[in-house]
């Protein structure tokens, strides 16, 4: 049977509806923005039932319109996302000085994409055990990384793919833009202009984002890399090459919100404590689990890495609302055999000290030693397989977005920035405090995790079908 195809039907570019004076200047990326140019795109989006009792074709024209008015409107707050990645170098400096900043000028806007997969149901995307690789092409930009936000590549691109009986909206962001917070805060600001009034002069949004550069004191707003090419600091590697690959599967494990809560009695139990999270209790748990499931000897080093927000660490604390990147991971190292032949009270106890010991301190540590090497992130260098690295988070209110379908029926993502031991968090369904993990492991790793009892029994059958 020949693989789902999915065809481009149209595509076109979105300028915001109007401009600010301030969006005519340009736009300075921070050392966390920076540090991330050699990654690749944030994707992800979100399955619809297509309403039965509709015209089709009236159906997608609607949501089609609908949406590029929407975006227009999203895209005067959220300017930069309009812009294009602009480059400046002075070779003949000692050391050399290579400047990158976003233009909200001189482009043609975000992108918007029609798409169709042919002969594709609801039902081929939620029905597989594993995620159907076909799911990759729902989001444009496929493979892209933050540096090729240059010319004629987007920043934000949207496609909108239609299936036999549903539609997929698939967001594509660059990450030297925006991290996981800043992603959700425009996904929920264009769907609260696309379900606001008619009236295009009325429709605003709840939060608005706040786009005033973070910079430690004596540093930007425009900051110097010490390069002359941006080969000497990109590398599309091995790494990223073994995140495309068939073998590395991806399946979504749900976890009610009871199973979540007996992990964290029984973390606390154990450690003889109340201050350990769900989230830290359920790391845990994971970090052990593919630990076990990948075999290791007794005295190879694992480690768990948590994607944590800066915004509340600093001090004075930054809004909610910090539009760019504001995240750094924290992890609790150990050896295969320590994690194993302890309890999860253990794991989760070294998880909740590596949080509770980011502080604002060590914030202003990661932004100094930063400005003394000017690291740019490897993909390579930030996973191996000896790790267990968790990012997204279940507070974003990814059901909350509706585009005049109803509720979502799920939530997927893309191919980028995925690898062996890549965990992704996500809010369940059906209540705000169940979980559905998207986890990457090859397949050997991955059929025994499924063997393994007690994780799949704190697993739950998801309702999502």
């Amino acid at each position: 049977m020949n693989p789902p195809v999915v065809r481009c039907i149209s595509e076109c570019f979105v300028k915001p509806h109007s401009v600010s004076e301030e969006s005519k200047h340009p736009y300075y990326l921070t050392p966390w923005d920076l540090a991330m140019i050699s990654l690749e795109y944030v994707q992800k989006g979100l399955l619809f039932a297509k309403p039965r009792d509709k015209d089709q074709e009236d159906l997608m024209k609607n949501i089609l319109e609908r949406l590029k008015q929407s975006l227009s409107l999203a895209l005067v707050h959220f300017y930069p996302l309009a812009g294009r990645l602009v480059t400046k170098r002075e070779k003949n400096q000692n050391p050399p000085c290579y400047y990158v900043f976003v233009d909200c000028n001189n482009s043609p806007g975000a992108k918007l994409v029609h798409a169709a997969a042919v002969d594709m149901t609801v039902s081929d995307v939620l029905s597989p055990t594993y995620v159907p690789l076909v799911v990759r092409s729902f989001f444009d930009l496929d493979g892209a990384i933050n540096h090729d936000g240059h010319g004629n590549n987007p920043l934000l691109s949207i496609q909108v793919t239609e299936l036999v009986d549903g539609v997929f909206i698939g967001c594509s962001m660059n990450h030297a833009i925006v991290d996981g917070t800043s992603f959700g805060h425009f996904f929920n600001a264009l769907s609260e202009i696309f379900q606001g009034d008619d009236n295009i002069n009325v429709r605003k949004i709840s939060r608005l984002p706040m786009l005033k550069r973070w910079f430690p004191d004596n540093h930007g707003p425009l900051i110097s890399l010490p390069f002359t090419h941006q080969d000497e600091f990109i590398t599309k590697s091995e790494a990223q090459a073994q995140a495309q690959a068939p073998q590395l599967l991806e399946r979504i494990f749900h976890f009610s919100e009871e199973s979540i809560a007996k992990l964290k009695a029984r973390a606390n139990w154990e450690s003889n404590t109340t201050k350990i999270s769900s989230f830290q209790s359920l790391s845990a748990f994971l970090w052990r689990s593919i630990t076990k499931a990948r075999r290791f000897r007794s005295d190879r080093i694992t480690n768990c890495k948590l994607a944590i927000d800066n915004r509340s660490r600093l001090e004075p604390t930054l809004s909610k609302d910090f539009f760019g990147n504001l995240y750094q991971t924290v992890k609790a190292v150990a050896t295969a055999g320590e994690l194993l032949e302890h309890n999860l009270g253990w794991a989760a106890w070294k998880l909740h000290q590596a949080e509770v010991n980011h502080t604002d301190k060590s914030v202003h540590e990661f932004v100094n030693d930063w400005f003394h090497s000017h690291f740019v992130y490897q993909l390579g260098q930030l996973f191996n397989s000896s790790s267990v690295m968790i990012g997204n988070s279940p507070r974003f209110n990814n059901y909350g977005n509706e585009f005049g379908l109803g509720k979502a029926l799920t939530l997927r993502s893309g191919s980028g920035n995925k690898l062996d031991g890549k965990v992704t968090l996500y809010q369940g369904r059906e209540s705000e405090g169940s979980m559905d993990l998207e986890v990457c492991l090859p397949a050997h790793s991955m059929h025994d995790l499924e063997s393994d009892e007690e994780f799949m029994s704190f697993v739950s059958s998801s309702i999502e079908a």
